[in-house]
């Protein structure tokens, strides 16, 4: 079956079949290939991509830029002090300037309202980068390595420790769902993730399930990865004493590494990790940590969905 996802925008994972995001992570190891082989692509020659972002950032800034310059676009870099999206100007507005001016847009921000009325009015495809309750991208990224490490997604089991409720572990609990990879959120009962969501991914999850075990040692045990995230959001740093205090029986550390009793469990984690606290520097550093290779696949799977969206 042919497919073809011109014009479309990336918002979540929700929007997008198995088969689609299975074309999305091959076009994305065979970007990786031609990139390691010193092949330069010109998918994207002569258009210019909007890069705006309300939220600091490392790796997706610089995989989106770094992903144009290969593919022959031109990056422009729009933080929250060089426009006036949804203050002086609100959203819809901003959007059809934007549209008539590039032909692309990537968001990151905090609202997922947001990213999705720049789709809806800017007329080009939108692609999120981050919102407070999504981060499709990263996903990309994570079964890339999943599938580098293991050679598939069917029938692995991730397990995520940590704040249960983040976007992070919501995006990895809708790729889950969709790719038939057996999904363990292991977190406070304070920190579960949002119920709504929760049946709305047990629903689509075919070939898969998708649980809450909170007691961590013994949501680990079969794991094929164990997946955190900081246990303080951007925009939630007057929590940070009370989500410490909460959540410092999920630390990834040896003794949670060893509980899932196989000695091929990798670890990962989206970065920027704060070594002490969600995870140890010991797995940090192991060589079960896959997480510089994980970062490094920003850069290829976010160049796979611009080709595939936009490219000629």
């Amino acid at each position: 079956m042919a497919i073809n996802l011109r014009g479309r925008s990336f918002l979540t994972l929700m929007d997008f079949t198995p088969d689609e995001i299975n074309y999305l992570l091959t076009l994305s190891a065979d970007l990786k290939a031609k990139k390691r082989a010193g092949i330069r692509g010109n998918s994207l020659a002569g258009k210019n991509i909007a890069l705006l972002f309300e939220k600091s950032s490392t790796r997706t800034r610089c995989a989106f830029t770094v992903a144009c310059n290969d593919e022959g676009a031109f990056p422009e870099f729009l933080g929250k002090n060089d426009i006036h999206l949804g203050a002086k100007e609100d959203v819809k507005d901003t959007a059809r300037v934007l549209g008539r001016m590039f032909d692309g847009i990537e968001f990151r921000g905090f609202k997922q309202e947001t990213v999705e009325t720049l789709a809806k009015y800017s007329g080009v495809p939108v692609w999120n980068g981050l919102t407070d309750v999504d981060h499709p991208t990263q996903v990309l990224a994570d079964f890339l390595t999943l599938r580098e490490n293991f050679g598939t997604l069917r029938g692995l089991t991730l397990v995520y420790l940590g704040d249960g409720r983040n976007n992070m572990s919501n995006a990895l609990m809708i790729g889950c769902a969709k790719m038939g990879v057996n999904y363990v959120v292991s977190s406070p009962k304070e920190l579960e993730p949002d119920r709504d969501l929760l049946e709305r991914c047990r629903a689509i999850a075919k070939h898969s399930e998708i649980k809450i075990i909170n007691d961590p040692r013994e949501a680990v045990k079969g794991a094929d990865a164990l997946y955190t995230d900081v246990w303080v959001s951007m925009g939630e740093e007057a929590l940070k004493e009370q989500r410490y205090e909460l959540l410092r029986g999920w630390q990834v550390n040896s003794e949670i590494m060893n509980a899932t009793g196989k000695p091929s469990t990798i670890f990962l984690h989206c970065l920027p990790a704060v070594k002490g606290s969600e995870v140890t520097e010991e797995v940090f550093e192991s060589e079960a940590s896959k997480v510089f290779d994980e970062a490094e696949n920003r850069m290829h799977t976010i160049k796979a969905v611009m080709v595939a969206t936009l490219g000629n």
